[in-house]
């Protein structure tokens, strides 16, 4: 089955809800198309200050060609619960991860795949021997990670504190943040993204609170914390990088490398850290690579590309 078999816009998710420690945890599932053979299993988890529908595109294309896919919103993102207390610390995320895991792959672990925060995440579970996933790939993140970027993500994350008068102005500051990639004529798709509040403004889908752990102690997680914590992943691992990304550079995968040797390593050129939104069809190409070469999955798409490994 290639990509251009699949009637993608039959391909629909079904909402569920999972009751966390910070309140209701909100997921979609995307049943496959044909329900022959063995299903393979992925669950996707987004980057800090995005929500669930990051992977929309991803996750039918996915479902279209036979995998069952699950994609999550983070406590704090989307439409889960924001934490009472304001605790985001990557920690809790991990043990929001164990309780997905146990409700909704109890028979097999899924393929977990998760950008920056999400990828974050994924590491320090598997480092620390959480039953959560029996391979690993990683958006654009690895433990050592590139301090201007995360500034850079910093400054972009409080500047929309204060809200947008209207769609067009967060598609304004998505463009400056984003400058390789072409603003949308028509903004309206941010709409999953933000929320109108009373005051008439638009606000990012997300507790503000999370800023602080996303800037602060969390961003130092990328570095020291992780080198003790990554060699003892033992499922397979694959790095997707953008080629113009400013958080994972030259010297972050040699150095994930020098810690992961088993790892595989692709890149996605003229993609920066939003590598599925920049080119969505090389990134799945690649996810797609190592679920049938790597991990043994039925070719479903002819995927192809040059990847890095043992």
């Amino acid at each position: 089955m290639t990509t251009s078999d699949v009637d993608t816009h039959t391909v629909d998710p079904e909402r569920f809800t999972l009751a966390g420690a910070a309140g209701t945890l909100v997921g979609d599932v995307w049943e496959p198309l044909g329900g022959a053979g063995p299903v393979d299993e992925i669950l996707m988890l987004h980057g800090g200050a995005q929500t669930r529908n990051s992977w929309n595109r991803a996750a039918r294309r996915l479902a279209g060609e036979g995998y069952r896919v699950t994609t999550m919103d983070a406590r704090g993102h989307g439409d889960s619960d924001w934490a009472h207390d304001g605790d985001y610390d990557i920690h809790r995320m991990v043990d929001d991860l164990e309780l997905i895991v146990a409700a909704r792959f109890p028979e097999r672990l899924p393929v977990l795949v998760g950008a920056s925060l999400g990828g974050l995440t994924g590491m320090l579970a598997l480092g620390t021997d959480k039953p959560v996933a029996r391979a690993l790939v990683l958006v654009d993140v690895t433990p050592k990670i590139e301090a201007k970027g995360v500034e850079r993500i910093g400054d972009f994350m409080r500047s929309g504190l204060e809200g947008f008068a209207d769609l067009e102005e967060a598609a304004d500051a998505i463009a400056a943040y984003q400058p390789g990639r072409r603003r949308p004529a028509n903004p309206d798709g941010l709409r999953k993204n933000l929320r109108k509040k009373d005051d008439g403004r638009w606000y990012w889908h997300w507790d503000p609170r999370f800023v602080a752990g996303a800037t602060g102690d969390n961003a130092e997680l990328g570095n020291d914390f992780f080198e003790g914590i990554v060699p003892r992943v033992t499922q397979p691992t694959m790095l997707i990088r953008g080629s113009r990304s400013d958080i994972v550079s030259d010297d972050s995968v040699a150095h994930l490398l020098a810690h992961l040797p088993h790892a595989y390593t692709s890149e996605v050129a003229d993609a920066g850290h939003m590598v599925a939104g920049d080119d969505n069809a090389v990134f799945l190409d690649q996810i797609e690579w190592f679920l049938s070469e790597v991990m043994g999955s039925p070719p479903r798409s002819g995927a192809s590309g040059t990847v890095r490994g043992e």
